[in-house]
């Protein structure tokens, strides 16, 4: 396999969005045309996204290119001749009305309000972001919705033979994590930036402090070009205040939404948890500022609300949010973030949270969950269940060891893959890591919890448990007895497997045909599923992983996948 397929993947993904006036993150505008191309013969889009997998770069190359790794620069400056073999110029991107949003946590929900306020206003909306949940196709949105399996087809196809008839020998230039070399960076005149919570994540790529990952991505900072950003640690934020200064971009510190709600009344958000509101926050400023440089609500450059006070950074506008901003929030959308499915005794808590910060987030909101749920009407007892992965470079001894004052009865963890066998669902296949590698992952996260319970084993089975770094003490919950480390992880093939343990039959959506028996041959799984067959009510958190908690939402919904 050549270098240049080992590239289409990126390349596919911005051009073939591009064409239609989709790109990284959200773009608006009152029309938005598709090109008309004529249907492939005979290929569905099954077979469109199996040619997009084989452009993965296999494990064992990935691991060559991490070694090898060149100049990122000359790697960025590839991606825009990758693009000018698509038949686009770079100068067809400056035509867009885009508004580009990075960071390490809360980036797709910033952008997942932005959209949706703005099509409050009758805008017709693009939004690309990465990765996908369910289907591929959901990571190019136009009006809110996924492009379809057949709009998908017929633009791969048109790109893809575009790109094999002039295919040259180019190094790998993908990156796909935002900043200052991903390839999305080609835009060069964005109409507004944003940078969401930064953290620590990706470190191979983007270094291994926060301070080296805030320099990538203020990387999309443009000259003359407002940018916002949340609060962040000083370290951070002196950094994009410095990397803004360097390239002369007029950088704004969000107020609260508690400031934008100062004589009104509260702004309602669609999206559950209380780090939401700091996505909000920056979202109503990155509309509010796309709106009066499009001219559509009014003239004139953006002026700060007071001096900066905070390391230099002036405060962004206060403003009251309007009908139409506040009937954006109310109705945004976003699967698979603090969202949240009740299915008889069964509740499914599903955040994609995957980083120190977004999962202690993700701790706080299914604690506050719990604390405000109905009491079950049955005799049995309440159990709690955790779903996890994690992959890449991320550290799961971190993450496991935040999720533990959840106090959970079982911790199960599987690979992302939705069944044994992925060959019949293209959308779920990953070439970039091996059977072995996944599994043998699977069995250290369950060493490391096993560990991390020992460590909080105590003779006081009824003690208080501590708070989790960060979380209030107000959401403890009720004192729960911890079983001990050998009766509460087990380890299964792939997500099916794990799901079908949990639920028992009882979940009413998610009914296999055939059950597999072989699932209750372990001590632990055998014990286990008598409990989960008589509880009143059954919490289970899936997180780690949004690769993980897509999977699980193909089989949770159906329809997700028609």
């Amino acid at each position: 396999m050549s270098r240049a397929r080992n590239h289409l993947r990126a390349a596919l993904s911005l051009a073939a969005a591009s064409a239609r006036g989709v790109t990284t993150q959200v773009a608006a505008q009152r029309g938005l045309s598709a090109w008309p191309v004529p249907q492939e013969p005979s290929m569905e889009y099954q077979d469109a996204v199996r040619m997009l997998n084989t452009l993965q770069t296999n494990a064992g190359y990935l691991e060559q290119v991490k070694r090898q790794r060149g100049d990122p620069q000359a790697q960025l400056e590839a991606m825009e001749l990758y693009l000018a073999r698509s038949g686009l110029q770079v100068e067809d991107l400056d035509r867009l009305n885009i508004i580009h949003v990075t960071g390490t946590k809360g980036k797709g929900s910033t952008c997942a309000f932005t959209e949706c306020i703005l099509r409050s206003y009758g805008l017709k909306t693009g939004f690309f972001s990465s990765p996908h949940l369910v289907q591929v196709r959901e990571r190019i949105r136009i009006n809110g919705q996924p492009i379809s399996p057949e709009l998908f087809t017929k633009y791969f196809w048109r790109l893809y033979h575009r790109l094999e008839e002039t295919k040259v020998d180019l190094a790998v230039v993908e990156v796909g994590i935002g900043g200052a070399y991903d390839c999305t960076n080609i835009i060069r005149k964005p109409v507004v930036c944003g940078v969401s919570s930064l953290g620590i994540d990706h470190t191979s790529l983007l270094g291994d402090t926060v301070e080296k990952i805030a320099w990538q991505k203020g990387g999309i900072f443009k000259r003359g070009v407002p940018a916002f950003t949340v609060l962040q640690p000083e370290g951070p934020l002196a950094v994009l205040r410095d990397r803004a200064q360097q390239i002369s971009c007029p950088l704004y510190l969000c107020p609260t939404l508690e400031a934008l709600e100062e004589g009104g009344p509260p702004l309602a958000l669609g999206l559950e948890g209380e780090h939401q509101r700091s996505n909000a926050a920056l979202a109503l400023q990155l509309a509010h500022c796309w709106l009066q440089r499009q001219d559509r609500h009014g003239a004139g450059e953006l002026k700060a609300s007071r001096p900066g006070l905070l390391w230099q950074l002036p405060l962004a506008p206060v403003f009251q949010p309007t009908s139409h901003m506040r009937l954006g929030l109310r109705n945004t959308e976003w699967p698979g973030r603090t969202q949240v499915l009740r299915r008889g005794p069964l509740t499914w808590y599903l955040d994609g949270a995957h980083t120190p910060s977004s999962v202690q987030a993700c701790v706080r909101w299914f604690r506050q969950a719990l604390k405000g749920r109905e009491r079950p009407s049955g005799s049995g007892p309440e159990v709690r269940v955790l779903l996890f992965n994690a992959t890449g470079d991320r550290d799961p001894v971190a993450l496991l060891k935040l999720l533990q004052p959840c106090q959970f009865d079982y911790a199960v963890f599987c690979p992302n893959l939705t069944e044994v066998s992925s060959t019949g669902n293209a959308d779920q296949q990953n070439f970039t890591v091996t059977l072995d590698q996944v599994l043998l992952r699977c069995l250290e996260h369950q060493q490391h919890w096993n560990h991390l319970d020992e460590e909080q084993a105590s003779p006081d089975l009824w003690s208080a448990p501590s708070p989790e770094p960060g979380g209030p003490t107000s959401l403890l919950l009720a004192p729960h007895p911890p079983h001990t480390c050998s009766a509460s992880s087990l380890v299964f093939s792939c997500i099916s497997h794990a799901l079908q343990w949990i639920s028992q039959g009882r979940d009413p959506v998610f009914q296999p045909p055939t059950p597999l028996k072989g699932l209750l041959t372990h001590p632990v799984a055998h014990s286990g599923a008598s409990v989960l067959h008589e509880a009143a009510a059954i919490h289970v958190l899936v997180t780690g992983s949004l690769h993980l908690v897509g999977g699980v939402l193909k089989l949770l919904e159906p329809a997700l996948s028609q």
